[in-house]
């Protein structure tokens, strides 16, 4: 009996603690990859994530006949030619034939647009607000989606040309700071991660160097195509802070600086991930 009374207590103790515990272990699992020996990956040598999926998702990204986004894409080219607003313009009656007109724009991005920074999807929406006389897309909208996938795949394989200007420089920074700044709950940075750590494994899964040289991508835990500020604020989410806005100054400054930090790089979009 006296035993009996001695383990009850240490019971309803453990039972209690039980959520505590598996937020500890979590963060100690964090901790643990983010302290262990640095990756092997040469430094300065750039690696897709595309070179750490299975075979079978690669041939998927590789065959258009396989890959999801291509339904996006063939949106984008029907949306491309659709005329709209009082103007009743359509994207080509300015821009033409996209194959030959914005082949390469989309390694150009984000860049200075008349003194503000502007990503692909900013563009987009300015363009329509201005050429055409139409309200802005919602960001994750299937149409803008389909639109920023169909001039994205105008300049697959083409190398990111995005480099630092003295119109930009101030713009780089700030996202330069922001991959490197420590945030949320967990006290996490994005350099933590897929500078310092990359080739690691977390849960699981092998660590990437973080490029954006695929978006918009479709990802298979998604099951749907996605934007690079869909996934960023995902990470954010990830190590519990607070998310940027899509459309945010933050977040074309974050971009830039992936997008610089990934130059050279062959555009895959738009690519598949797990």
């Amino acid at each position: 009996m006296a035993i009996q009374q001695l383990i009850k207590p240490v019971l309803r103790l453990s039972r209690s603690s039980v959520r505590v515990a598996r937020s500890l272990c979590f963060t100690a699992f964090c901790c643990s990859v983010l302290l262990a020996a640095p990756a092997s990956i040469a430094a300065n040598t750039k690696q897709s994530s595309y070179e750490l999926m299975s075979a079978e998702n690669k041939a998927m990204q590789d065959d258009p006949s396989l890959n999801p986004a291509m339904f996006w894409v063939a949106e984008g080219e029907s949306l491309w030619q659709t005329k709209l607003g009082p103007k009743n313009m359509a994207c080509t009656s300015c821009h033409s034939d996209a194959k030959k007109s914005m082949r390469g724009v989309a390694t150009q991005f984000p860049k200075m647009v008349k003194g503000k920074l502007q990503t692909l999807e900013g563009q987009i929406n300015q363009c329509r607000s201005t050429a055409q006389n139409a309200p802005a897309l919602a960001y994750e909208s299937k149409t803008l989606l389909a639109l920023t996938a169909y001039v994205a795949v105008q300049s697959k394989g083409m190398p990111i040309t995005v480099k630092e200007t003295p119109t930009n420089q101030a713009e780089l920074k700030k996202g330069r700071q922001w991959f490197n700044e420590r945030m949320g709950q967990l006290n996490l940075s994005c350099a933590q991660c897929h500078d310092d750590r990359s080739g690691l494994k977390l849960g699981g899964s092998l660590i990437p160097q973080g490029h954006p040289n695929a978006y918009p991508i479709y990802r298979l835990e998604w099951q749907t195509l996605g934007s690079l500020q869909r996934r960023l604020r995902n990470c954010m989410s990830g190590v519990r802070a607070q998310q940027f806005e899509y459309g945010s100054p933050e977040m074309a400054q974050l971009e830039l600086f992936l997008m610089w930090r990934a130059r050279g790089m062959p555009l895959e979009a738009p690519g598949v991930r797990p």
